[in-house]
């Protein structure tokens, strides 16, 4: 029986971790569910006086179902907000929608990270797309000659792309939240106890990311690692 000590060793302890954090903000988000803002708010509410400080209008807010679905669609220029979210009073409510409105702040402001991770979609996309079938080949057909020993090596730079993606995605989902952040503590939307139950709630949901960008990493070594294992063997 083949183990492969690479994905035991790199890959599944990130895997793990992602699981861990995927846990983390379902059960950070629900236990803050039940704390309420004093004034009030909603989470499109909140969402819209973000927008109002940062001087951004003509975004529209929308209710979006599912749960923790939401998200900023920069191409409608539309913040759906999920049914937990958008009418919601919530401290996790308004943590969540203004990150949400905090994207689309970034946006408007052309944050450069923004703009670095849009310009790169199309690549990455491809990228993901080609990248295990050129390894396989690769790893498949290297020992009969250069051409396919190199293709494994595209392969990796392939999915190198989506790393990458990960990486620049990273301080863009920071920002929003240190963006939202500022927003509600400056707003006074929430405060004391309240701000704090936002702030966890955008702290869990931030692990998520970093988990994301682990995972990634563990792989692309991953790979590597058996490119290049295989190619030293012909």
């Amino acid at each position: 029986m083949y183990l492969d000590w690479t994905y035991i060793v790199l890959v599944l302890p990130a895997i793990i971790f992602a699981m861990w954090a995927s846990s983390r903000v379902n059960s950070t988000f629900q236990r803050y569910q039940g704390q309420y803002s004093s004034r009030g708010l909603t989470g499109a509410e909140a969402a819209q006086m973000v927008l109002q400080r940062n001087g951004v209008y003509g975004v529209r807010i929308e209710r979006v179902s599912g749960n923790l679905t939401d998200h900023y669609d920069p191409r409608s220029n539309v913040i759906r907000l999920s049914d937990s979210v958008y009418g919601n009073t919530s401290t996790a409510a308004i943590g969540v929608a203004c990150h949400e409105a905090g994207h689309a702040v970034q946006h408007a402001e052309h944050y450069l990270p923004v703009k670095i991770r849009t310009a790169i979609v199309p690549i990455t996309n491809i990228g993901s797309r080609l990248s295990m079938p050129l390894i396989l080949l690769g790893l498949l057909f290297g020992a009969t000659s250069y051409f396919f020993a190199t293709l494994a090596y595209v392969g990796v730079a392939c999915f190198a792309l989506s790393t990458i993606f990960q990486l620049v995605t990273l301080p863009t989902e920071f920002d929003a939240s240190r963006r939202a952040l500022t927003a509600i503590e400056q707003g006074g939307m929430l405060s004391g106890e309240e701000l704090q139950g936002a702030k966890k709630v955008l702290s869990a949901a931030a692990m998520t990311y970093v988990a994301a960008l682990a995972v990634s990493i563990t792989q692309l070594l991953r790979l590597m690692l058996l490119v290049n294992r295989r190619n030293n063997r012909r």
